[in-house]
């Protein structure tokens, strides 16, 4: 059986690894530093880290101020937060000036699912993508957490990682993570598979039930969406007949649209998973927005089925 490991936890972690590497690295939170983890960095001092309190606003032009004088800042909040009550000052302090600050979207996707629609963040995805020297991250698992802050932390230009709440399966190794790395799960057979962050191991899922059917479907997790990795993702599908994309996001704007937009022209059957333009809600628990949004194991398993048929 899988372990399973929390990415949240992961975060704050990493932070204090890479804040031992480079004494610039700070962190600040907007009143939710218990939940984002991101409090954990106090291991190494007060001083490393900033409460801003409810005001993210705030906080990203705080972080652009302290880049500016050679601090390396981490700011977190839930991903609906940071990416859509900042907008502004991310577009306009940070990208424009194209500074080395980082920002965490927590509980990021459904995985808030008792808060509902206004806590749940299905187009974090979009709104970073669209800013012109972003870098887009969606880690698999706690592993890929700790190397993708490593490489932003390393990164000179702002950066976004997407981080859910809830525990996920480790399927990748420690050790760094190279910014636009494709990790190949699951060989391609007729189909390829190409989803992120927790659509990957419902795909996997589905991926061996169908193994049993006779269908040979690649699993492919796509942890950097922008900078998208084009050329590897029509290498990859070249040997596929037909391609399904899962994202636990809005299918408007998110990894579906990189990858089509990378696959234009080329003759094979694509189906797509996600969220269909539409808001989030309020559930008992995680699995039951799942079956709603149509995103569990069993329904990317019938949907492939169906794309062959």
């Amino acid at each position: 059986m899988a372990e399973f490991a929390s990415l949240r936890e992961a975060y704050g972690k990493a932070l204090v690894r890479v804040g031992k590497m480079n004494p610039n690295v700070v962190a600040l939170d907007a009143d939710l530093g218990k939940s984002t983890f991101s409090r954990t960095i106090m291991e190494l001092g007060e001083e490393r880290f900033v409460e801003v309190g409810i005001a993210e606003q705030n906080m990203a032009s705080l972080s652009a101020g302290m880049a500016l004088s050679g601090k390396v800042p981490f700011f977190s909040s839930f991903a609906v937060f940071s990416t859509g009550r900042a907008y502004d000052q991310i577009r306009s302090s940070i990208c424009i000036a194209n500074l080395n600050v980082n920002i965490c979207g927590s509980s990021a996707g459904l995985s808030d699912y008792g808060d509902g629609k206004t806590h749940q963040s299905i187009d974090d995805i979009a709104i970073m993508s669209v800013l012109p020297n972003m870098t887009v991250f969606v880690p698999v698992d706690a592993n890929q957490v700790d190397g993708m802050v490593e490489a932003m932390m390393n990164y000179q230009g702002p950066s976004y990682i997407r981080i859910p709440r809830n525990d996920l399966p480790v399927v990748t190794s420690p050790g760094a993570y190279r910014i636009g790395q494709v990790d190949v799960l699951k060989p391609v057979g007729e189909v390829a598979v190409f989803a992120c962050g927790g659509a990957v191991h419902d795909a996997l899922t589905a991926s061996e039930k169908l193994s049993d059917k006779g269908i040979r479907a690649g699993v492919i997790s796509l942890g950097t969406i922008k900078p998208f990795p084009v050329e590897e993702v029509r290498k990859i599908a070249s040997g596929a007949k037909g391609v399904v994309i899962v994202e636990e996001h809005n299918v408007i704007g998110g990894l579906g649209s990189a990858v089509k937009s990378a696959l234009a022209g080329m003759p094979l059957k694509i189906d797509h998973l996600g969220i269909e333009d539409q808001f989030g809600q309020s559930a008992e628990n995680y699995e039951v927005l799942l079956e709603t949004y149509g995103l569990t194991a069993e329904d990317i398993e019938n949907r492939i089925q169906s794309l062959m048929a």
